[in-house]
């Protein structure tokens, strides 16, 4: 697949930013992926990538750290953080941006263990791509923590999406195994990808497939467009107790 993101953070770092990365999905339309977006700062993040970092603790893995916004706030603060992409082109603009531990690697291939806090944020559960692959992810992430350690991942609830009918009820596709599976490509100048799964997971599902492999699940934050932050963990340590009001 060619690597798109990699392609494009290269021409915005370099001063050659003329268009963004454009994407299709089955939800239907064209959407963009602006790319100042993806180098933005810790105050212009949205309130649910803050809240995520703010409880980062101990070691960090960033996984799909795209340009390193996220990883290179944390280091910032002192951390040891790492971050992981599986494009080569993001994790060079990581280093060059000054990120000093990185790793180039698929989430599901990589097993170095020892993490305090794995972070997935801009919906990064959506790298489990289906329903039926988010017990096999979330046991994954959990088999990388340190006893104690934490899952902080933020999705949206995307039934808003669908037509309701006068009784409160939506209308979802009937050959719909989940309707938060969504099959995107991505363009970008002369490349485009493949199509490829991505899922976006409402907090009930998410809840249940949790605790189905032995992982304890918390909500953290609700914003107003449909968006969560969710604390994941294993049952048999449980959180600290921190301040995570609303």
């Amino acid at each position: 697949m060619a690597d798109i993101f990699g392609e494009a953070l290269r021409d915005f770092w370099e001063d050659r930013y003329t268009q963004d990365i454009m994407t299709h999905s089955t939800l239907g339309g064209e959407d963009s992926i602006p790319l100042p977006y993806l180098f933005r700062n810790f105050d212009q993040m949205p309130e649910v990538e803050r809240r995520a970092l703010e409880l980062a603790r101990g070691k960090v893995l960033d996984i799909g750290c795209g340009a390193g916004g996220h990883a290179l706030h944390l280091q910032e603060k002192g951390m040891e953080v790492t971050g992981l992409d599986s494009s080569p082109g993001c994790i060079s603009i990581c280093r060059e941006r000054g990120l000093q531990s990185t790793v180039q690697c698929p989430i599901m291939e990589y097993r170095d263990q020892g993490y305090d806090t794995l972070l997935l944020p801009m919906n990064g559960i959506g790298l489990a791509g289906t329903l039926e692959n988010l017990g096999a992810f979330l046991a994954h992430l959990a088999s990388l923590l340190r006893p104690g350690g934490q899952i902080l991942m933020d999705s949206s609830d995307i039934i808003y999406m669908f037509d309701q009918d006068s009784d409160g009820g939506y209308w979802i596709p009937g050959d719909t195994h989940y309707y938060g599976e969504v099959t995107f490509t991505m363009a970008y100048k002369n490349f485009r990808s493949e199509p490829f799964p991505w899922i976006y997971v409402d907090y009930n599902t998410l809840h249940y497939a949790a605790v189905e492999n032995g992982l304890a699940c918390e909500l953290i934050y609700e914003g107003d467009h449909y968006e969560f932050l969710a604390r994941l963990g294993p049952l048999a340590h449980g959180f600290p107790q921190e301040n995570v009001g609303p």
